[in-house]
């Protein structure tokens, strides 16, 4: 809920690699100071609220006119960004030179609030008691700063199911109904070790590989740790050489790379765009605003379909919030903005438009959620499958300051083995160790 003591969006699109180093982004945020509260009151005349977001937020036109429609003396305009990357520099640049430039509001991604909350005074706060009730728990947590002030509105998150090519199945003899791939997979007690096993069932009798992306599927495998990188009490990074569960995850990830069961492909990378198009794999870990890039990489290509299953039980990968920069000029009118648009109606509707799955209680329980089918994924009933997943989420993992960092160091070391082949999994393991402890 949110409270006035308070903490993807997709990774889709994305894996959520950082364009600076989390030194880099601290050195440069405590060289700012908090905006100014100047000119944050509504004026009477029109007035321009900008909006930033990247990917599809499932912010139409029709939607953005509604709400000027509403509000007559505001105007919207929404401006997005070629890649998540994109976003965070320039987030991240101009909030370093105070704010100036910045849109007034601004998405962000989950994982890099453990940097931004650190620095609440860049940011509105945005607890508002009318709103109590308004989000999953585990959601309003998440944007909370360490002094309880809330710099974020949740938009959609990321419950996982898997996404799969019936026809590729059908074609190496495993079964093609969803209900029966998810018992495939382990059903409601499946474990990593079965979707690896059915990977390897598949792998002998197809040209095709098991999964897209090393690095995706450590994504959804770290997402089910408590805290992978970092200690909750302290906030001190732990030592990677030490970290027994995620060395545990990685070796058996390059096991199935050893196994041929990954495609060898970079999340977002034009190679595994074109994957899509190239039968290059049949499974892909599915959070819900997955299925908009799949759809969009698949043109043509028939077969997809989705599991109401998950390994390891509850997964959330991603999820986005809306922040209000303090530097603006008309704060709280981009907060009432904020509010409307992450409010149960705008956010049913931006599930139907992009399969951004909803953070609102009120839109998951709607009709129009539980009702929902995706035609491209053979009609799949993907409200009703993706309210099922998130019911299995047990809450945020802890990621703290240092946690971009670690994270991509192991990706690093993944991708070393899976993608260019240029060390083996000890040697590559070995300089994520050192890199991270280099870290600090």
């Amino acid at each position: 809920m949110l409270s006035s003591t308070r903490p993807t969006r997709r990774a889709a699109a994305r894996t959520l690699q950082a364009t600076a180093g989390v030194a880099a982004v601290a050195l440069a945020l405590t060289a700012c100071g908090g905006g100014s509260d100047e000119g944050s009151g509504e004026e009477d005349g029109p007035i321009t609220l900008k909006v930033a977001t990247f990917n599809d937020f499932g912010y139409t036109d029709e939607m953005l006119a509604e709400y000027t429609k509403e509000h007559p003396n505001v105007t919207v305009e929404h401006v997005k960004a070629a890649t998540t990357d994109d976003a965070r520099s320039n987030m991240t640049t101009k909030l370093a030179a105070g704010g100036e430039g910045l849109a007034d509001i601004e998405a962000i991604e989950v994982d890099w609030l453990p940097e931004l909350t650190q620095y609440p005074d860049l940011f509105t706060d945005l607890a508002d008691p009318e709103l109590d009730g308004r989000w999953v728990d585990w959601k309003v947590q998440q944007a909370t700063t360490p002094d309880g002030k809330i710099i974020g509105y949740g938009t959609d998150i990321g419950p996982e199911a898997i996404c799969y090519r019936a026809d590729l199945f059908e074609k190496a003899g495993l079964p093609t109904d969803r209900e029966e791939v998810a018992e495939l997979l382990g059903g409601e007690d499946s474990t990593w070790e079965d979707y690896f096993a059915a990977g390897r069932k598949f792998v002998k009798k197809s040209d095709a590989a098991w999964y897209d992306s090393s690095a995706g599927t450590f994504q959804g495998m770290i997402n089910q740790l408590p805290a992978a990188f970092e200690d909750p009490e302290t906030g001190e990074a732990k030592d990677l050489g030490d970290n027994a569960e995620v060395k545990a995850i990685y070796d058996e990830i390059v096991g199935s790379v050893d196994d041929d069961l990954s495609a060898g492909l970079e999340q977002w990378g034009d190679d595994w765009v074109a994957g899509f198009q190239n039968d290059a794999f049949a499974t892909m870990l599915c959070p819900a605003w997955m299925t908009g890039p799949i759809e969009q990489n698949s043109g043509g290509i028939e077969g997809w379909d989705v599991a109401d299953v998950f390994p390891g039980g509850g997964g959330n990968w991603g999820g986005s919030f809306l922040t209000v920069p303090a530097s603006g000029a008309h704060t709280e009118a981009a907060k009432e903005l904020a509010a409307w648009l992450t409010a149960p109606e705008q956010q049913t509707k931006a599930f139907e438009t992009s399969g951004t799955f909803p953070s609102q209680i009120e839109a998951q329980e709607s009709e129009a959620v539980q009702s929902f089918t995706n035609e491209f994924f053979n009609d799949a009933p993907v409200g009703q499958i993706f309210s099922t997943r998130a019911q299995a989420i047990e809450g945020a993992p802890y990621k703290g300051a240092h946690y971009f960092a670690i994270r991509d160091e192991v990706t690093n070391a993944l991708n070393r083995v899976d993608i260019t082949k240029s060390q083996d999994a000890d040697e590559s393991w070995d300089e994520a160790v050192e890199k991270a402890a280099a870290l600090g």
